[in-house]
């Protein structure tokens, strides 16, 4: 593969240009980014500990496949790349849930090493479509090799058979990473659980077999609904978990509100044995979580608060969504100008009168937000 890229002056006109464009660049910087991955990847495995050497050579086969698969815009589960990966996960008996989260970290350092590069970072048109290729040729990636793989299908699949949606164990891997990715970008987070309205009641009254159908149909609406970079997996039988990276409270309550109207709109279905007609509605939560440096979101308390979130929904009559807000502790001297309507002369004024105690975290001094909102309250 030729690593050296096309000239500054050639333009990224046509798909093919921008894929040879962007696997060029994965690996004329596969040394970086494979070493980005691994510092990120959890080396232990229960009682084993991977060492660093191995898991840059996985990093190093992982990256080319990735390049090979987005220049050639295919992936082959029996082609040469994926071959020499087995043979070294095999080596230390890696599972598929190991190889799914190496592969999404790779993923995530690939597209953070293309942020840099000026003809197609953040700034330009062309960074939608660039990182859109990388999505796609990951979820590529895993899907060529959940086909070769020897093992087990619930071991192996990262696709729900009946909704088509991600599963379980992929949406568990995601959450994960996403919790620190906000983090690191001090983004926000927003989980949505869309979980069926009786659904019990619809497979008794109208047969065992409409439920299945009503959850395919479900997972086909639901595709289209959302964002390339959004994760929306199977959570529980009849619920789907909607991960939405960069995505704050407002956006996310407007978008699990046309969900739920979307889906009470359009999800309908006929009894062929009685000619009944039934409309199919949702319960939906929504917990968002502001993540700065120092305080991540906490991926536990997510997960319980949109489950909590969801039960009231059910019990408060259906059809209907619920929302929650999770606010980090501290704030920026920005943030509580804002939410003082001060300048930030005069936040740095009342912290020097010690009216404001500044708090050390990472690399920056924030504010706690219990004692800006009550100086807020009092004004």
């Amino acid at each position: 593969m030729d690593t050296k890229g096309p000239p500054e002056h050639e333009k990224l006109d046509t798909e093919v240009e921008l894929r040879n464009h962007v696997a060029n660049r994965l690996m004329s910087r596969r040394d970086v980014i494979v070493a980005d991955a691994v510092a990120a990847f959890p080396f232990s495995d229960g009682a084993r500990r991977l060492d660093a050497d191995y898991c840059v050579r996985l990093g190093n086969q992982v990256v080319g496949v990735l390049a090979d698969g987005i220049l050639e815009d295919h992936f082959e589960a029996r082609g040469p790349g994926i071959s020499d990966l087995a043979a070294i996960l095999e080596e230390r008996n890696l599972s598929v849930g190991q190889l799914f989260t190496f592969v999404h970290i790779a993923m995530s350092t690939s597209i953070d090493e293309l942020s840099l590069d000026p003809r197609i970072s953040p700034f330009t048109e062309l960074w939608p479509k660039a990182t859109q290729i990388v999505r796609r040729a990951a979820f590529a990636f895993l899907a060529a090799w959940a086909t070769r793989s020897a093992r087990s299908p619930d071991q192996s699949a990262i696709e729900d058979e009946l909704t088509t949606l991600h599963t379980r164990p992929v949406f568990d891997a995601v959450l994960t990473k996403e919790c620190h990715r906000a983090e690191r970008f001090e983004h926000w987070l927003s989980l949505m659980l869309i979980d069926i309205d009786n659904l019990s009641a619809i497979n008794r009254a109208h047969g065992y077999g409409v439920g299945d159908r009503v959850l395919e149909r479900l997972g086909i609406l639901l595709r289209s609904q959302f964002r390339q970079h959004d994760w929306v997996a199977r959570y529980t039988e009849d619920c789907i978990a909607v991960l939405l990276p960069d995505t704050g409270a407002d956006d996310a309550l407007a978008l699990a509100e046309r969900t739920r109207s979307m889906i009470e709109d359009r999800l309908r279905f006929r009894d062929y044995r009685t000619d009944e007609r039934a409309i199919v509605t949702v319960s939906v939560s929504v917990v968002s979580s502001r993540a700065i440096e120092g305080e991540p979101v906490d991926r536990a308390q997510l997960q319980a608060e949109a489950e909590d979130l969801l039960k009231r929904a059910k019990s408060g009559g259906r059809n209907r969504v619920e929302q929650a807000v999770l606010l980090p502790r501290l704030v920026s001297v920005e943030e509580a100008g804002s939410l003082l309507k001060m300048t930030i002369e005069d936040i740095l004024k009342l912290v020097a009168e010690s009216r404001l105690a500044p708090v050390k975290a990472g690399r920056r001094v924030r504010l706690e937000r219990t004692a800006v909102e009550a100086l807020a309250k009092d004004r």
